[in-house]
């Protein structure tokens, strides 16, 4: 019988295995919602905590248990990191409906009742580099982020079942800076001030590099694949030029990927929602080896066939049911049919993990999520 790390490892290696792969229910890229999370639970009749990953409810992304994993079908388990211990006891202990803060000064506001928001920039009316160097960065060698994932991976690389996805958060370059400034400001810094923005940009970069490096001390040498990403796209464009994602912004992927490789042996997972077509090449080139979230919704990446004709033997797919219109509102069977669809088109050859595009939101049911899932265990295809 064929274990969900054997499956895995085949599909990317661009090998069909006995079905495709399914990842749900871990990171922060491929999870659920609480609410929908709940939904499930309820409808399955299982029993387990309402807990949040990375110790994080602000975020609103449960932490799913082990025996709906299984029912979902999930042939991965994930590795978190989280806040030092100092920024989680603070925020415990804030005032109720005051913001989280985390431990790069951004945060979140609550817009409505336990609804919460990107909205603290503690460097919004930054312009100079000084500014920069003056902000209090995160300590990057904080045991607290990451100690812990050791007894996790380990447990999990000797049970041999499962393939292990690693999924550090807040390391993502731009969307860090964009966090630090706001999106509006920190793009249009990209535009006129990119000095500015390229000096912000190597300061997260390397802050990023000492959080990743200390959690792969950790856990490098049990992992299969390590997450990362920076959103790139819209629903029918890039957030820049290609020209000045190649000027700016690719070099320090590069060098984080590289920085990455090496110290694991992990495949490079990389997330980033939109139409991010027109990059695709120059990500194969800095080192991805599996894309996230394939949002089916954008612009050329719903052109399935091109994708697995341009690319499928160079990088590995993950995502592509969609969560703007069709798992929140489709039947079950045209769920079914959708799915069926994805993997005719993706998993020939191998080469295609299935995941919901980005996180499944609050508007999806729980019948619905398993109709995803059936639909791969059902037709083993």
């Amino acid at each position: 019988m064929t274990s969900s790390r054997e499956r895995i490892a085949t599909s990317l290696a661009h090998r069909e295995p006995d079905r495709v792969p399914i990842i749900l229910g871990v990171s922060n890229a491929t999870g659920i919602k609480m609410k929908p999370y709940q939904d499930l639970k309820s409808t399955l009749g299982i029993q387990a905590p309402d807990t949040y990953i990375y110790d994080w409810p602000e975020l609103g992304t449960a932490d799913v248990d082990e025996a709906t994993l299984r029912r979902l079908g999930c042939d991965v388990r994930g590795i978190l990191d989280r806040e030092p211990e100092a920024v989680l006891t603070a925020n415990r202990n804030r005032p109720d409906h005051a913001p989280f803060i985390d431990s790069w000064g951004t945060g979140q506001r609550e817009i409505s009742p336990g609804e919460w928001f990107p909205g603290i920039h503690p460097l919004a009316t930054a312009k100079t580099l000084d500014e920069v160097a003056a902000h209090p960065w995160p300590d990057a060698n904080d045991p607290t982020r990451y100690t812990h994932a050791r007894a996790r991976a380990q447990t999990l690389k000797d049970e041999d079942q499962f393939a292990i996805m690693a999924t550090p958060w807040l390391l993502f370059p731009l969307e860090r800076a964009c966090a630090l400034q706001g999106m509006d400001t920190f793009l249009l810094n990209l535009a006129m001030r990119p000095a500015f923005a390229r000096g912000l940009l190597e300061k997260v970069a390397e802050i990023c590099k000492g959080i990743m490096g200390g959690f792969l001390s950790e856990v490098g040498d049990l992992i299969d694949i390590i997450k990362i990403g920076d959103d790139l796209g819209t629903q029918d464009s890039l957030l820049m030029s290609p020209a000045m994602y190649r000027d700016i912004l690719k070099p320090i992927h590069a060098d984080f990927i590289a920085f990455i490789k090496a110290r694991t042996e992990a495949k490079v997972f990389f997330h980033s929602d939109g139409d991010v077509f027109p990059l695709i090449d120059d990500f194969i080139e800095i080192g991805v080896d599996i894309l996230n979230p394939i949002q089916t919704s954008a612009g050329k990446m719903s052109n399935l066939e091109e994708l697995k004709r341009r690319f499928g033997k160079d990088i590995v797919f993950c995502g592509g049911i969609d969560t703007h219109h069709v798992l929140p509102n489709g039947m079950p069977d045209e769920i079914r049919d959708e799915v069926r669809r994805v993997i005719d088109i993706l998993g020939p050859g191998g080469g295609y993990l299935v995941s919901s595009v980005h996180t499944i939101m609050n508007d999806v049911p729980a019948e619905n999520i398993l109709a995803m899932v059936d639909a791969v265990l059902e037709g083993k295809t």
